[in-house]
This record gives structure tokens, C-alpha cells and sequence, in this order.
């Protein structure tokens, strides 16, 4: 693999942050923790671009109208979405590698895991338009990610690809391991979705390692870059709509050994994108980034 180029994401911050005491775990805990520790979310985005990471997500997955709509916080979404691309910045600058690409989320708005909370199609486009126009000025490129459903990822995509910033679609697929969607969609029907929109790149995430290689027949030759970042949960199906994480049991097997053998498998099926989603640390990462370099793979920013 010496000619391979792979961008390397960081991995999941909302878990981490929870262990290091930055904030208890609720469906606000990114709020929570931008307004009570903002030290912390800074910290642990140095700690994932020294762990190699090329793309940094902002630590604000749970800022959507809806959720803070919910909370009664509505009123400080710009303040918020302000907030975590300043600290995103500021550990990128205190890291000090230039290369690194800052990207902004366009998560699910109720929920993850829950197609079934998805807003009807026309109010989901108008809330992602919203954090679409609150990062636009900002961000390297959009993620659409843990898009459990067509009509989300068409929402997200739209919203995003008005915005003229690179943008990418992440799906997340069946614990059940039938290689689809969380609603029962087809892979190919999601694609097929969004392709108008030209997204650029496709990847699976927030799922099961075993559930992305159920799934990684259905879009390692797609022609758009494709990748992947899994979580460490032993599953989600105990997750209530708008519930934390924090009743999610986390996986005892998957070190960062194990988790860098399951991302280098996609790696070598043409994965040109790895990172990580919920419990995968940055020692997870950085041993991820050894075995890429070991083996020959350049970390790149931009393919």
C-alpha cells in the first residue's frame, strides 16, 4: 500500500469528554460542556490532531434547533455554534499542524439511531440550513453523519450542498449485520439519494465494525471516495429516542489493536477515509496512525 492516500478523522468526543468528568451524559451534554469546561473539548481536539488525526469534527452534535428547541436553549444556538468552531480552531493553532481540515456536523435533529424521528422533509431542511449558515464561513467541510434514513441524508446533503463547502454523507447501517440502513433501506436507494447532490464522499459510521463490513460490499466501488468510522458500543438497541449514551454499553474487545486491525481491513477494500465514532479514543486513533504508516499509507488532509 505504499502509493495509498488516506485522510484520518479523530473519533468520538461526546464519550470521551463524558470520562474525563467535562460533563454528565444527556441528550445536551455538547452544550453543557462548550458552556461549563470549553477547556476540555480544546484539549481533547489537540489530543486527536497529535494522534494524527488530518479532520476534526466540532464538538457540536447535539446543537440542533430541535434539541435545543427542547432544552430551552434555542436562543444560544449561534452563540454555541460559535463557540465550538473557536475551540476547534484554537486547538488546531495550539497543535500547531497546519494541514488540519476542520469539519461541522449535520447530525440527526431529534435523535440518532431513530429514523423514525426524522422532521418531515422541508422543517429538516430548514434546521440543517440553519447550522449550514451558522459554519459556513468557518468549516473545511460538512459531515452528514449517523444518517439513519433517505430523508434525513437528502435533507442534510441539500442543505450542505448549497453552501458551495465540501461536504460528505455518513450512513449508519443495522446492528443486525443485512447491510442496511437503521430504517431497512437499502445502501444503494440512499446513494442513489444524495448522488445529485455531489456529495464527496461516502461513508458508513456510528455502527458496529462487524455491521460496516456487512456493509462495505455496497459502496467500496461507488465513484466517490469511501470510508468509514465505527463505534465501540455492543449495540444502540437499547438507546431510547433523545436518550444519552450513557445506558449504551461499551465493548470490551475493541482496544486500539483491534479496532486499527477492523479499519485497516477497509483501508485494504479501498477505504480512502478512517476515523472513529463513539468510544474510539485518541490512543485509538494514534495506533490507528501507527499502523497506516507502518504499512506504507500516507495520512493526508485531502485526497
Amino acid at each position: 500500500m505504499a502509493d495509498k492516500k488516506v485522510i484520518l478523522l479523530d473519533g468520538g468526543m461526546g464519550q470521551e469528554l463524558v470520562k474525563r468528568g467535562a460533563a454528565k451524559e444527556s441528550p445536551m451534554w455538547g452544550a453543557q460542556v462548550l458552556m461549563d469546561t470549553p477547556e476540555l473539548v480544546r484539549q481533547l481536539h489537540v489530543e486527536f490532531i497529535q494522534a494524527g488525526a488530518k479532520v476534526i469534527t466540532l464538538n457540536s452534535y447535539s446543537l440542533t434547533p430541535e434539541r435545543l428547541v427542547n432544552v430551552g436553549a434555542v436562543d444560544q444556538f449561534d452563540d454555541l455554534q460559535s463557540r465550538a468552531f473557536e475551540l476547534a480552531a484554537q486547538a488546531r493553532d495550539e497543535a500547531g499542524v497546519a494541514d488540519v481540515r476542520i469539519a461541522a456536523s449535520l447530525p440527526p435533529l431529534a435523535g440518532s439511531y431513530h429514523p423514525e424521528s426524522t422532521p418531515e422533509f422541508e422543517a429538516a431542511v430548514k434546521s440543517y440550513r440553519m447550522i449550514v449558515e451558522a459554519q459556513s464561513d468557518n468549516v473545511d467541510l460538512f459531515i452528514c453523519e449517523t444518517m439513519s434514513c433517505i430523508k434525513e441524508a437528502e435533507a442534510a446533503a441539500l442543505a450542505a450542498s448549497e453552501s458551495g463547502t465540501p461536504y460528505w454523507i455518513a450512513f449508519s447501517v443495522s446492528d443486525e449485520c443485512d447491510g442496511v440502513l437503521r430504517s431497512g433501506e437499502s445502501i444503494d436507494d440512499a446513494y442513489q439519494s444524495v448522488a445529485k447532490n455531489n456529495p464527496q464522499a461516502i461513508l458508513l459510521n456510528c455502527s458496529l465494525p462487524e455491521a460496516i463490513d456487512a456493509a462495505w460490499p455496497q459502496v467500496k466501488n461507488l465513484k466517490v471516495p469511501v470510508g468509514a468510522y465505527a463505534n465501540g458500543f455492543t449495540s444502540i438497541s437499547a438507546m431510547p429516542l433523545a436518550g444519552g449514551v450513557d445506558m449504551l454499553e461499551a465493548r470490551e474487545d475493541l482496544g486500539p489493536d483491534a479496532y486499527a486491525r477492523a479499519a485497516m481491513q477497509w483501508v485494504d477494500d479501498g477505504a480512502s477515509v478512517i476515523g472513529g465514532c463513539c468510544e474510539i479514543s485518541p490512543s485509538h486513533i494514534a495506533r490507528l496512525a501507527a499502523v497506516m504508516k507502518a504499512q506504507g499509507v500516507s495520512i493526508v488532509s485531502e485526497l
